[in-house]
């Protein structure tokens, strides 16, 4: 069963107005209209009140049977977007991260005293130059690689 017909024939069963109904779940007339209508589909957090309201439990609410309808597949949806938005945040700020230790290399370098000792061995901290290097080239191929990934899955959900 859709969501539209369960919301419905809950609403009935309990001899509720799509007005009294929507006073309960503090949402607008229209909300429960278009829920009805198959137009939108609420927020989870309408779900829980909607279950709770009306003493069913999620899965009776949300899947109405054995078959997988909108609401379930909204559902998946926005969980897999909601993971794929963690995990491109993360891989952004390691990016960030990586760059500014390159940065800092290249600064730590720049400030660093350059020295002969009393054997004639010359001191200096020529590894951070590549070091270096190899942070902003890191930091940047994961914001790239983040970025290439973000867009080829927007393209893909387009479609």
């Amino acid at each position: 069963m859709e969501f539209s017909d369960s919301i419905k024939q809950l609403r009935k069963d309990n001899k509720l107005t799509q007005e009294q109904l929507a006073s309960k779940l503090h949402v607008t007339r229209q909300a429960i209209s278009n829920w009805e209508n198959n137009k939108n589909l609420p927020d989870i957090e309408t779900l829980i009140e909607i279950a709770t309201t009306f003493h069913i439990s999620l899965d009776q609410l949300i899947l109405g049977g054995t078959n997988m309808n909108k609401m379930t597949e909204k559902l998946i949806e926005d969980g897999n977007t909601g993971r794929s938005a963690k995990m491109n945040l993360i891989a952004t700020v390691i990016g960030g991260f990586l760059m500014l230790g390159g940065l800092a290399c290249f600064i730590i370098k720049s400030l660093s005293v350059e020295y002969i000792d009393a054997q004639g061995i010359l001191h200096e901290n020529f590894f951070l130059i590549p070091v270096g290097l190899a942070f902003l080239a890191t930091g940047i191929l994961v914001i790239v690689v983040t970025l290439g990934a973000f867009l080829y899955n927007k393209k893909r959900l387009s479609k």
